[in-house]
């Protein structure tokens, strides 16, 4: 199938409501817009709750002010344009700047806009990086969307990387799966990658982004069998989604489906305060409501995400809450001496950040993760 990608709003289906058209115009001025013929077919314009047009037609709240264009920090671990190393074991390549849609939360504006210098350019330079470092076992390769590299580029980036003995895994994050399934289904020479770089002694991880069981077509569902076929692992991340997935049974639909194609939740994110975000966030405390309420509708199997924020200083887990308080640890932290550590925080209804806390009333590092409610 011949998917037409779509950058100008006035492009658009002849059956884009008029009203859609005018919003997607104004915004764009100041966020890109991006889609394709493919991703367009899935939406129901008699819906007016249509997630795929939620997910991807451009809203006038997004010209809201409120957020960052970095809002994780990304540019304190940059070691290089395009290369990040926060996490100890994994580095960070931003390869694309370009994704077969843009999603309207998304957390990295910044890339697709003019004069950002946030690609990785010097491959040479990253990967005579992470030679040198060789407590890297991990490379997520990332943008932008990897998959809208040209087979012949990517095979650069990940022939490169697996002649690194110390690095074992390789992640490619990428939506195309969703956006546009027939990058995988039509190009065997894609698969063949994979397969090559498997038999390396090399794991690929493929790490998808289904926000909704409506984008799990018939395509979509080929695409995934033939990316499990090459050896390849597969597992999925979304925020959660004011308008999406922001009640617990389209939560639990999600992953209960996701689990039937053998790609297991992975992460599901607090939605990152970034410019244009408003609209789309949840406050932290009714996200994980959410959260858990979809959780306990599923089986194992379906329920092994976690509930994180990728805050400045780390990836931050939500592990419980009560009348008072809310608690959360560092799964993983920019400072080892954090990994692990345990907080307790006094509930904020309103809070989308960990920096909306105003009271933190215990942080215990991992060697004492149970003082607080433990014997000295």
């Amino acid at each position: 199938m011949k998917v037409k990608y779509i950058n100008n709003p006035d492009n658009l289906p002849e059956n884009t409501p008029s009203s859609a058209l005018d919003a997607a115009n104004k915004v764009d001025e100041t966020y890109q817009f991006r889609s394709n013929s493919y991703y367009q077919s899935l939406i129901n314009w008699d819906d007016p709750e249509d997630p795929i047009a939620r997910l991807i037609m451009p809203d006038a709240a997004e010209l809201n002010e409120w957020g960052k264009l970095d809002p994780s920090g990304e540019h304190n671990y940059t070691i290089l344009p395009g290369l990040e190393h926060k996490y100890r074991s994994t580095a960070l390549m931003l390869v694309s700047n370009v994704c077969g849609g843009i999603c309207r939360y998304c957390f990295r504006k910044r890339v697709f806009m003019k004069g950002q210098d946030a690609i990785l350019k010097d491959i040479d330079g990253a990967v005579s990086y992470i030679k040198e470092h060789k407590e890297i076992t991990n490379v997520l390769l990332t943008g932008g969307d990897p998959l809208m590299l040209s087979t012949g580029k990517l095979r650069k980036y990940l022939e490169a990387l697996a002649e690194i003995d110390h690095i074992k895994i390789l992640r490619l994050g990428s939506k195309m799966p969703a956006f546009n399934p027939f990058r995988i289904i039509e190009d065997e020479s894609l698969l063949d990658l994979l397969k090559e770089i498997i038999a390396k002694g090399k794991q690929i991880y493929i790490m998808t982004h289904f926000n909704h069981v409506q984008e799990l077509t018939d395509e979509a569902k080929e695409g995934i069998r033939l990316l499990r076929s090459t050896g390849a692992e597969l597992a999925n991340q979304t925020p959660i989604i004011r308008g999406v997935n922001s009640t617990p049974d389209a939560l639990a639909n999600l992953f209960r489906e996701l689990s039937f194609l053998g790609v297991p939740p992975y992460y599901i994110f607090q939605c990152r305060p970034a410019s244009g975000n408003s609209d789309y966030a949840v406050p932290i405390e009714e996200g994980y409501g959410i959260f858990e309420k979809a959780r306990v509708q599923v089986s194992g199997l379906a329920k092994r995400a976690r509930f994180v924020m990728s805050h400045q200083t780390g990836k931050i887990e939500v592990v419980g809450m009560d009348g008072e308080n809310i608690y959360m640890k560092y799964h993983r932290a920019a400072e080892e001496a954090d990994s692990g550590a345990f907080m307790v925080l006094k509930r904020n209804a309103e809070a989308y950040w960990l920096d909306d806390y105003a009271e933190i009333h215990a942080k215990n590092p991992l060697d004492s993760l149970y003082h607080s409610y433990g014997p000295e």
